[in-house]
């Protein structure tokens, strides 16, 4: 039996405001939100300018992520068998959990995740999407093509757009926001993918279609050349600059769904685009330099565009609210 986390009085307001009065369910959603606080500082950011009630769900499927992809990119001195013996075992408490049979108290994190997944009718078929692409993590190295990167990334980023939908709430049918979801999804994870293909290496990773590289003469000795010397060829900087602009019309397709959802989550996901498509011009400013250091939007930018969110959160949550 796990020792009982006391949230501190942030935390233990929202879950009196989501009305979570559980102890064994205050302390799982407790620990999701310390995983978000400690690992997802840009994220973190982003969710407090929910509403409280909403703060826990989003906290629980991150933490949820979180601990999925701790097993895939930690895995200390295990060997692959170990370490997809050990995601299975993840998946199948996640299934026993969201059958609701029983949740193990061992596991407070996937106990947060099932309360989170039947409170707002989640579809299951995004969790098993998310575990199929963490599996291909151990096994595939590189993608050819983008289309062949969209199998991966759908399960690794557009069914987490589609996963906190739900909880964000929307003033369309949520069919009709689904596809501008997805597609925020998809643009955070490519931009981590730029702003990560040093750290990618190092495990032996690209997620950069090989094809798009190839149109620049940039190949796999070419980028693992750039990581030993902690610089940037020519060739991939023009390869980086192609992807990003590419990434940066993800973001607009994206952010055409921002006023689908519901007002007061709005202010949330406007911040959260602008502050992961800032990570994008850090890169350019830094003249595609993502080898000898990783990029970040600085405490500065990060509070200058996080306090008018902040603004905007407080005026929609005393307007009079629409939810679909």
């Amino acid at each position: 039996m796990t020792a009982v986390v006391v949230p501190p009085r942030a935390a233990a307001g929202e879950l009196d405001a989501a009305g979570i009065t559980s102890p064994a369910l205050r302390d799982a959603y407790a620990r999701c939100r310390a995983l978000n606080a400690e690992h997802g500082r840009t994220y973190f950011l982003a969710t407090r300018l929910l509403t409280p009630a909403q703060r826990p769900a989003i906290h629980a499927l991150y933490g949820f992520a979180r601990m999925a992809d701790d097993v895939v990119d930690a895995p200390g001195a295990a060997g692959l068998d170990e370490v997809v013996a050990r995601l299975e075992e993840v998946r199948a408490r996640m299934r026993v959990a969201l059958s609701g049979e029983h949740v193990l108290d061992d596991e407070p994190v996937v106990a947060a995740l099932a309360h989170t997944v039947e409170r707002y009718g989640i579809d299951h078929r995004y969790l098993e999407d998310f575990m199929d692409s963490m599996a291909m993590d151990l096994t595939v190295t590189e993608y050819a093509t983008f289309d062949d990167l969209a199998g991966y990334v759908h399960g690794s980023a557009a069914v987490i757009g589609l996963q906190v939908l739900p909880v964000l709430g929307t003033v369309v049918p949520r069919a009709e926001a689904e596809p501008s979801a997805a597609a925020l999804g998809v643009a955070f994870q490519i931009t981590n993918f730029l702003r990560d293909v040093a750290e990618d290496l190092d495990r032996g990773r690209i997620y950069l279609p090989m094809d798009e590289l190839a149109a620049f003469d940039v190949d796999r000795e070419l980028l693992l050349w750039c990581r030993a010397h902690a610089r940037t060829d020519p060739r991939v900087r023009r390869a980086l600059a192609h992807l990003v602009a590419r990434t940066r019309a993800t973001y607009r397709r994206a952010d055409d769904g921002i006023l689908l959802l519901d007002p007061v989550s709005r202010p949330c996901v406007r911040t959260a685009s602008v502050l992961y498509g800032g990570i994008l011009d850090e890169i350019v400013a830094a003249d595609y330099d993502v080898f000898s250091h990783r990029v970040v939007v600085g405490k500065a930018r990060r509070a200058a565009v996080a306090g008018p969110g902040l603004l905007r959160a407080v005026a929609a949550r005393n307007r009079p609210r629409r939810r679909t």
